[in-house]
């Protein structure tokens, strides 16, 4: 994910006139380019997704589960869009046809040698300021699952070898030890 070069102060129409494909983030005015995802990367959105959203649907829950690529407008303003990998959003009213307005409850993204500063540094700030429950880096690289509970100030590491409850929910856990990321 790199930064594009230039004194331009970007805007949520730059993201809009992007070409068809052409995916990027943007945050305080700076455009961030995003890679095609690999395949383990995009292994690991369809299985939180799917092991989110059958939890969800199987307690009959109000919230809903988004993979990338899904827009979230973490301020009113809309001087920070991104794709999170995985959106957990809780309160109906933040969903319109365009995406989330607003924090969500829980984000999930799955790190890429392209994204990591960003992953560990700047959306961990934006997220944790927007007002977002919950964040997860997965990082299969470093066989490692950061876990960042805002509401109780707590973090946390695991493993894929770990089941890791996840904190907006009292009985869910996530079984990383349940997929092969070969």
């Amino acid at each position: 994910m790199d930064a594009a070069r230039g004194t331009e102060n970007y805007t949520i129409d730059d993201i809009y006139n992007l070409p068809d494909g052409q995916r990027a983030e943007l945050i305080d005015g700076e455009l961030y380019m995003m890679a095609t995802p690999g395949r383990i990367h995009q292994k690991l959105v369809h299985f939180l997704d799917w092991t989110i959203g059958n939890y969800i649907h199987g307690k009959n829950g109000k919230c809903e589960v988004y993979p990338s690529p899904f827009a979230v407008f973490l301020n009113a303003d809309n001087e920070i869009y991104l794709e999170p990998d995985i959106s957990v959003i809780c309160d109906k009213d933040k969903l319109t046809d365009e995406g989330c307005k607003g924090a969500p409850d829980w984000i999930m993204e799955i790190v890429s040698p392209s994204s990591r500063p960003m992953d560990y540094n700047k959306k961990l700030f934006k997220y944790r300021t927007a007002g977002v429950r919950e964040y997860w880096i997965v990082d299969y690289e470093r066989n490692l699952i950061t876990v960042y509970d805002f509401e109780h100030d707590e973090m946390a590491d695991y493993t894929f070898k770990d089941k890791v409850k996840a904190g907006i929910y009292e009985d869910f856990e996530v079984d990383f030890s349940a997929i092969s990321i070969e």
